[in-house]
């Protein structure tokens, strides 16, 4: 006889008690040995959205001795806060940054690799755009 693991006291479930220590009626299926977690009907705080469904970021940290921003890679986050709580706990865990940037990535306009040449190829026929024409003095920094 083969039990069905969704049945009270099949292996694999557990049965919740209440305060009084009688059966509450509700099973708990501990999936993927991380323990019995109710997930129905429970109030996670973080809206009606599941995690399955949170937005992509871009994250971008902007170093200590860095005077630009650096993607250093992507999460997904609930909402424009957790993206920068998380970004700090799993890019800056060295105290590394002193700037964090989490961009939405559907909030990214990019353009194609294809369009390479008739998007760059003005700028080269404009030389007066290139720094060679201009002395520029020593005391000026970051140039």
């Amino acid at each position: 006889m083969t039990t069905d693991p969704g049945t009270p006291g099949a292996p694999g479930t557990h049965e919740a008690n209440g305060p009084t220590g009688t059966p509450t009626g509700r099973d708990f299926t501990a999936e993927g040995g991380h323990g019995a977690v109710p997930l129905a009907g429970v109030e996670t705080g973080l809206g009606e959205r599941p995690r399955a469904e949170w937005p992509l970021y871009e994250i971008f940290v902007r170093g200590k001795r860095g005077l630009n921003h650096v993607h250093v890679g992507s999460l997904h986050a609930a909402d424009d806060e957790m993206a920068v709580r998380h970004a700090r706990d799993v890019y800056t865990r060295r105290n590394e940054g002193v700037s964090i940037w989490a961009v939405r990535s559907d909030a990214v306009v990019a353009s194609s690799p294809d369009e390479k040449d008739p998007l760059f190829a003005p700028a080269g026929d404009k030389v007066y755009r290139h720094p060679t024409f201009y002395a520029i003095p020593d005391d000026v920094p970051h140039m």
